[in-house]
């Protein structure tokens, strides 16, 4: 949470905006930095609205209910996201749940805007003015779909919350993951995904120490994720997702750890910390 040892990095949930040649609006997951994306979305001209969620858990759907368009008649919006194949929930009946009257007092489906819901199916492609939106499947306990941002010149990746099927390095005593897959071939897809990407922003939540007991929890570490980015051959890396007991300079300390070990140089991609309000002109 925000406070005064992640003023840095911040303490806000997922959500990232992304702004087309057009000004188009998508944005990426739901957490509680939507809250004051909302604020200025409304301060703005008005745009139809864009949001795909990458999977359903707290952290990226929480601010959600506070998003300020949502009760705005004059806004449009269209939520996209995975439709959950155990339960068979669609995207919009899941994100209902969050708004039932036992825990929040509008429910979804009386909010004044218009709004529109797609359930998106992997590798599916979705065009939105300049900008070409394309869903992956990345490996986590729920369906996680990973997005790809493309407007034919510039390419952008999200993977949203993502474990390494197989971690890509010795580890030592290491468990099974919850890949149910070929991990070689869903390793190979993502990479593939990620390919050439001018800015990847990737779920980087652990060491190697923390991930030896986190094996199954769906998140990446230090070097699974400059590895694969380095494979990928991108340009720019933001790590993101942060463990939430870290604080900056613990944040700072265990990065900078993880370049050193890695023996990252000037050819490689730029590695970044994610923080809150980074603005990147590709």
């Amino acid at each position: 949470m925000p406070g005064q040892h992640t003023r840095r990095y911040g303490g806000n949930t997922t959500c990232l905006e992304i702004r087309g040649e057009h000004d188009e609006v998508v944005i990426l997951d739901a957490g509680t930095g939507i809250f004051p994306l909302g604020q200025q979305l409304l301060s703005r001209e008005s745009k139809p609205i864009h949001l795909f969620i990458t999977h359903t858990h707290w952290d990226h759907i929480q601010g959600l209910p506070m998003f300020k368009p949502l009760f705005d008649p004059n806004a449009d919006i269209t939520i996209y996201g995975p439709r959950d194949p155990v339960s068979g929930l669609d995207i919009r009946e899941r994100l209902a749940l969050q708004m039932d009257r036992h825990f929040f007092p509008v429910p979804l489906d009386r909010v004044p805007c218009a709004l529109r819901f797609v359930d998106m199916s992997e590798a599916q492609q979705v065009h939105i003015g300049s900008l070409e939106v394309t869903s992956c499947l990345f490996n986590h306990p729920i369906v996680n779909f990973g997005y790809r941002v493309d407007d034919g010149a510039k390419k952008f990746v999200f993977t949203g919350d993502h474990e390494w099927p197989k971690e890509p390095h010795s580890l030592g005593n290491e468990r099974p993951t919850i890949s149910t897959s070929a991990p070689h071939k869903q390793r190979a897809n993502s990479i593939n995904f990620m390919r050439d990407c001018d800015v990847l922003v990737i779920d980087t939540a652990y060491t190697e120490e923390e991930y030896l007991t986190r094996h199954g929890w769906g998140h990446g570490t230090f070097d699974s994720s400059i590895k694969a980015a380095r494979e990928a051959g991108v340009k720019k890396a933001f790590l993101t997702h942060h463990e939430p007991s870290r604080t900056d300079d613990m944040l700072d300390h265990v990065f900078q750890e993880a370049l050193i070990r890695n023996q990252v140089e000037d050819h490689d991609p730029t590695f970044l910390l994610a923080s809150e309000g980074t603005e990147v002109q590709i």
